[in-house]
């Protein structure tokens, strides 16, 4: 209970100039949940978690087409959520943010019955 009150006082004492302040970040969280929140993009970030993962991986461990896989990579690397690196003809993703992969695992953790 004491958890769940300090939450609920720490979301009681933004005032109204606290929350303007932050917009820019209430926006950015925005797009990056917005981006993520696609079932094919979501398990994307699943199957990267916390390594570096090639194109032909994500695509073999996801169970769609290439194309469609790099249209969902592209999303997400444009919004900011992965980076990419090329080595000879291969391509790796990874998550490109500690805070984002903190986010996956809270949402496996609440979500996912498998932990």
């Amino acid at each position: 209970m004491e958890a769940n009150n300090m939450t609920e006082t720490s979301f009681v004492s933004l005032n109204r100039s606290d929350l303007m302040a932050k917009e820019e970040d209430i926006d950015r969280a925005s797009r990056s949940l917005k981006a993520m929140s696609h079932p094919l993009r979501l398990k994307i970030l699943c199957v990267l978690g916390n390594r570096e993962v090639s194109v032909q991986d994500i695509v073999e461990n996801v169970g769609t087409s290439q194309s469609n896989i790099s249209q969902h990579l592209a999303i997400l690397r444009d919004k900011g959520i992965l980076k990419s690196r090329k080595d000879a003809n291969r391509v790796y993703y990874k998550v490109g943010d500690d805070r984002t992969l903190k986010l996956i695992e809270m949402m496996q953790h609440v979500f996912c019955s498998v932990h």
